[in-house]
């Protein structure tokens, strides 16, 4: 099934703003992030288990555990800090 994938911040800059790619059915939030990290080089980097990262699904917080339905938006960026 064909779901969209953005980037923000740093991510952006590493892989670019956004692709569309093909997961199996019933993949996780956290299979994806497995599927682009066996890709190696600058996703390998970028999406690296050590890295802390948020996850939204459809423009929603989620975890690694949440399903990914077809034709899903979604997005990885690194955790935001301010003041």
């Amino acid at each position: 099934m064909k779901i969209h994938v953005r980037y923000f911040a740093s991510l952006r800059e590493a892989l670019g703003p956004q692709e569309t790619i093909d997961v199996p059915p019933g993949s996780t939030l956290g299979q994806l992030r497995d599927q682009l990290l066996a890709r190696g080089g600058r996703h390998a980097e970028a999406l690296a288990r050590g890295r802390a990262l948020r996850c939204a699904l459809n423009q929603t917080m989620a975890d690694e555990d949440t399903p990914v339905p077809e034709g899903a938006e979604v997005a990885f960026f690194p955790p935001v800090t301010g003041g």
